[in-house]
């Protein structure tokens, strides 16, 4: 066993290969549970009966628990984790990088401890009450109608989705770059290009989502809306 100065948290901040795992989770499949959530929440834009069909096609498919656990909570736990850490020992690049990416970098660490707080949020709000049986998955509608229609809630909502879906985009940029696909100055200006493109687009639709939530049509399940 090799012992480093400076101990574990010194391997921690400078393994390549936790760094790698980390940027790596970062896209798969952390960017895929963010991708999948855009799609399901803009289903409430078509109404209260497609985000339910949706949301059961979900709960509907083989091994989804452990899909979950080994999937997503498990990974994005561990990209979470170490991004925080990587967070706390950042420091900006101006040898490296001018100040526009220096900005970037500053901007995606920030996010990145708002994302953690704001998906942990989320999660009790929404996933874990439904494990603990308070509210049943086809009422989540119900229960996002109330986050919506609350000004405070929608706005921290927001700030919460925004800052999620820069973390993505601007991620895989440094993705890019860290697994060697865009090498060059041009080919990084484009992907910057593309990258905040896609930030864009994402944002209005969870934005659009969000705002779908406030139609009164989900303020009561969809079953007691089939029965009047």
């Amino acid at each position: 066993m090799k012992f480093v100065e400076g101990g574990i948290g010194y391997i921690m901040g400078n393994s390549y290969y936790f760094r790698k795992i980390h940027s790596l989770l970062g896209v798969i499949p952390v960017g895929f549970f963010l991708i999948e959530h855009l799609l399901t929440n803009y289903e409430a834009t078509k109404g209260p009966e497609a985000f339910v069909d949706q949301i059961n096609w979900l709960n509907g498919l083989p091994l989804v628990l452990l899909m979950e656990i080994v999937g997503i909570w498990l990974p994005l736990l561990y990209h979470a984790v170490y991004g925080l850490y990587v967070a706390y020992q950042a420091r900006n690049n101006v040898s490296n990088y001018g100040y526009f990416r220096n900005v970037m970098f500053m901007l995606q660490r920030v996010t990145g401890v708002i994302t953690f707080l704001f998906v942990a949020w989320h999660f009790f709000e929404t996933r874990l009450q439904v494990a603990f049986g308070n509210v049943a998955h086809e009422n989540l509608g119900v229960t996002m109608h109330g986050i919506a229609t609350n000004p405070v809630m929608f706005t921290i909502y927001v700030i919460g989705i925004v800052s999620a879906t820069f973390h993505f985009c601007n991620g895989l940029w440094s993705f890019f770059v860290s697994w060697g696909i865009t090498v060059g100055p041009r080919a990084q200006r484009y992907s910057s290009i593309i990258w905040m493109v896609l930030f864009v687009v994402m944002s209005i639709m969870f934005i659009m989502s969000l705002a779908a939530f406030t139609d009164t049509q989900f303020q009561v399940p969809v079953e007691a809306q089939a029965g009047h």
